[in-house]
């Protein structure tokens, strides 16, 4: 049994390293430093309610901000941005007045749509009003994917147009089964996805057509998460121009609609299904308005690097991220208003803190280097990363990864690790290899049609061409009964996630983050030395995002 598994059988405090060669000679034995000690206090001082659940633009926020860069300042981890550890990011809050949403029919269907129970709508910017008027177009699922031959919109003129669309991607066949991902949603199947094709299209605003079984949860999410406050990166000002309004609509509400212009939804949506779908007029106008009350705010992310060696790779960098920001003060339950974040993500960002010391501490660097990303505005929409992404300290081109860690298992070792990401590059079948020696093993996805690839930070870089994954615990636990895991993952889902009570616990071993925070370091050390960069697979979405990226060198 190699030495690596056997010490997290024994669930000591100091996780090694199994390595035949002196533990001078490789920079794995940096390994040795990833310590339970250091990992819990760092966990315990981050989800303390001194933190007030470290929201974006609140004390709170910012005590953990310089808290993560004075540990990565200690550490002797450089900082990443231009001499300094922070990378602010503008967010902009915008709250609509629901006294003033207005949304009506007219033309050759007539309608006045009650908000929150026909249609949920919130603005596309920060702008004191949000308005969008123009003729409803069908325009199928709305997606663009020349690696699957299919365009949706077929050069049709959409300027200022309201844009109906389906959910999700369009369906696999027996000729194709593996057509958009098969079983597996990709990122055109997601509402953010076509919300910004639409405004690539010039579109005045957007409805999803929503069910329950296309969107993956029911109409009362769609109104809880989106009837309230925004969160949003200020706007580019050489981007497209923002959708006016943008929102879901209820399906029997927009068949009703339709069935009135003398159209059938079902037999829409079989056209859509096809490559032969264009898109479709349906002479309906759509009148969408409501005022604003608008924040503009700052956040920041928290960046650290440690150098590489070698003086051809040294300028090639792979990511260590992890988010630092949760809910704040909200809603008491129970008699609790601070959200505190423990597991999600206080445990993830002492697991990568615990990453970087050990790579600071290093008797043999490796010849790439290393970034450590610690971003806000997760739980807002991945608004942190998307900044990074879109702003990176070096190009894109540079970062040959991301590995990203969201909830880091604060119980016990192991044998399984979960890759989100994992069919999409070559990253997956060489962390695969990677821990096969020590008896581990990926388990796969168990619900890939519910697009959790696209709802973690690892995906804001993704989006950019870069190879990313999201690396977490299974649920094969060592020492418990079959089922053990499971079950205490839809416990923590059900009775503390984005609840007050995801609070630190001193009972928690803390093993598993060390196991997990461990194996990341070790395939990080890998990527960084090796002769080779990480890959996307043929058919993946962000690929074509990285051969452009690669050939602008």
């Amino acid at each position: 049994m190699p030495v690596f598994r056997q010490a997290l059988l024994a669930g000591v405090a100091v996780v090694s390293v199994a390595c035949a060669r002196s533990p001078q000679s490789t920079p794995e034995a940096g390994a040795a430093a990833i310590a339970i000690p250091e990992i819990r206090a760092n966990l315990q001082f981050l989800s303390s309610d001194l933190l007030e659940g470290r929201a974006p633009a609140t004390r709170g926020g910012a005590l953990a901000e310089h808290y993560i860069a004075a540990q990565l300042a200690s550490y002797g981890v450089k900082p990443g941005m231009n001499g300094s550890y922070f990378q602010e990011v503008p967010i902009d809050v915008v709250t609509a007045n629901p006294a003033t949403i207005r949304v009506t029919a007219s033309g050759k269907a007539t309608a006045n749509l009650h908000s929150t129970g026909d249609v949920v709508v919130w603005a596309g910017s920060a702008t004191p009003k949000s308005e969008a008027k123009g003729e409803v177009v069908f325009v199928g699922y709305g997606a663009i994917a020349p690696e699957y031959r299919w365009d949706d919109f077929k050069g049709t003129d959409l300027k200022g147009k309201i844009l109906l669309v389906l959910v999700n991607d369009p369906p696999a066949s027996a000729a194709e089964p593996d057509l958009f991902g098969g079983k597996a949603m990709t990122y055109y199947g997601r509402w953010t996805y076509k919300f910004e094709e639409a405004e690539r299209q010039g579109a005045a605003g957007m409805l999803v057509i929503h069910t329950t079984y296309e969107a993956g949860y029911p109409w009362q999410v769609v109104v809880s998460s989106n009837s309230t406050e925004h969160r949003m990166l200020a706007r580019p000002e050489n981007g497209p121009a923002p959708i006016g309004v943008r929102g879901w609509i209820q399906h029997d509400v927009a068949a009703n609609l339709l069935k009135q212009a003398g159209l059938d939804l079902d037999a829409l949506v079989k056209q859509a299904d096809t490559r032969d779908f264009r898109p479709i007029p349906t002479g309906i106008t759509m009148d969408m308005s409501f005022t604003n009350s608008v924040a503009h705010l700052a956040a920041n992310n928290v960046v650290g690097v440690v150098s590489g060696t070698d003086p051809k790779l040294e300028s090639q960098y792979v990511v260590y991220s992890a988010h630092h920001d949760h809910f704040g003060i909200g809603p008491a339950i129970k008699g609790d208003s601070i959200y505190n974040g423990a597991y999600d993500n206080a445990s993830g960002v002492a697991a990568v803190l615990a990453i970087a010391h050990a790579a600071a501490l290093e008797p043999v660097k490796t010849k790439r280097s290393r970034m450590f990303v610690f971003v806000t505005a997760e739980e807002a929409g991945l608004l942190g990363s998307q900044y990074f992404g879109e702003h990176p300290p070096v190009p894109a081109r540079d970062i040959i990864a991301d590995l990203n860690i969201d909830e880091a298992n604060p119980d016990g070792p192991v044998r399984d690790i979960t890759v989100m990401g994992d069919t999409k590059s070559s990253l997956g079948p060489d962390i695969a290899a990677m821990i096969k020696p020590d008896s581990m093993r990926l388990s796969p996805d168990e619900h890939p049609e519910a697009g959790s690839f696209y709802r973690s930070d690892h995906f804001s870089l993704a989006r950019v061409g870069i190879p990313s994954v999201t690396i977490g615990a299974g649920t094969d636990f060592v020492g418990k009964p079959a089922g053990w895991g499971k079950a205490h993952q839809e416990d923590f889902v059900t009775n503390r996630y984005h609840q007050p009570s995801d609070e630190y616990d001193p009972k928690w071993p803390l093993t598993g983050t060390a196991q997990l925070a461990t194996i990341a370091y070790r395939f990080g050390v890998q990527l960084a030395n090796a002769s080779t960069i990480p890959t996307w697979n043929t058919n993946a979405e962000f690929r074509a995002a990285r051969e452009k990226s690669l050939s602008e060198k």
